[in-house]
């Protein structure tokens, strides 16, 4: 994690919870009323705005794309590399997000 601050990584950890939250509560609608899922949310939602705010991360997302990605496993070894579809994922999420 190249130049991450503590207020950065707990950012960017704070956002991946609410990603992975939003998932799990509107992954299958017919389980969770959209209201029920507001109320799920609210609370990582709150939590993620306060973590970004105290990482001066607030409205800068590239930034924070880029603190989330320092979160991530890191590339697999050339043994590794030769495996089909390997380090696909992590690569294609990075070209997607300078869109």
């Amino acid at each position: 994690m190249t130049g991450t601050t503590s207020e950065e990584l707990l950012a960017a950890q704070a956002c991946l919870r609410l990603l992975h939250t939003a998932r799990a509560a509107l992954s299958d609608g017919s389980e969770v009323p959209p209201a029920a899922a507001a109320t799920l949310l609210a609370g990582p939602i709150a939590e993620a705005d306060a973590a970004l705010r105290r990482a001066g991360l607030a409205g800068n997302e590239a930034v924070l794309i880029e603190r989330i990605y320092d979160l991530a496993p890191p590339p697999p070894s050339s043994e590794q590399a030769g495996h089909p579809g390997a380090g696909v994922a992590h690569s294609c999420a990075r070209e997607g997000s300078q869109s």
